[in-house]
């Protein structure tokens, strides 16, 4: 069976599925999105989330942190980062303001990738962005590594960013639906591991 490991850039993909205006979408089991991508002669060893808190959104950053624990159920790795400020002034008018960039979530992927791909943790590699300064990376481990496939999986709405990466093809919104995570889940003691958002749940 070949080996294969999938890579997901967490806000390029929850930005793609926000425009989508199905909130429920966004509650979504990457290892069994990346599952339905696999051929039959292929097993999915492992799926890695990347992404960022931030952590001056309360609200958002509960949701994602009760996602981050659904995933980890889910089995899927999070590898996280952080956000950094920068001071922001429109050229304009002379306005200043605090904004933040997502920072490491880029090379992160692209090391998990290579590093991978040496180790030999897998003959094949899915990766969910549409974002193009994984292109370098991409082409080391093409350059180096001839009989390992890499296939770019571009986020719903995303496949006209992502043309540098030569997608495989886009995800849909029909294919995220049939993907999604359970509501809770508690483990062996009774424990509750995580609970839905209410914004997330799905339309009856």
């Amino acid at each position: 069976m070949r080996k294969v490991v999938a890579y997901v850039n967490g806000f390029n993909l929850y930005h793609a599925i926000d425009d989508l205006r199905k909130p429920h979408l966004k509650w979504l089991d990457l290892h069994a999105l990346a599952r339905s991508i696999c051929g039959k002669d292929e097993t999915l060893v492992g799926v890695k989330y990347f992404s960022a808190y931030a952590t001056w959104k309360t609200g958002a950053v509960g949701r994602h942190r009760a996602y981050i624990s659904a995933l980890k159920y889910a089995g899927v790795e999070c590898i996280i980062g952080h956000f950094k400020e920068k001071h922001r002034r429109c050229a304009k008018c002379g306005a200043t303001w605090i904004g933040h960039e997502e920072k490491e979530t880029d090379v992160a992927i692209a090391v998990e990738l290579v590093a991978d791909a040496f180790t030999d943790a897998y003959h094949r590699a899915l990766i969910i962005s549409a974002d193009s300064d994984l292109v370098p990376a991409i082409r080391t481990v093409q350059r180096h590594f001839a009989g390992k496939t890499i296939n770019v999986i571009a986020p719903p709405g995303r496949k006209g960013h992502a043309r540098d990466l030569k997608p495989l093809f886009e995800i849909t919104a029909g294919r995220i639906a049939k993907c999604l995570l359970p509501e809770s889940a508690k483990d062996r003691d009774g424990k509750v591991l995580f609970v839905r958002p209410p914004s997330y749940t799905a339309p009856t």
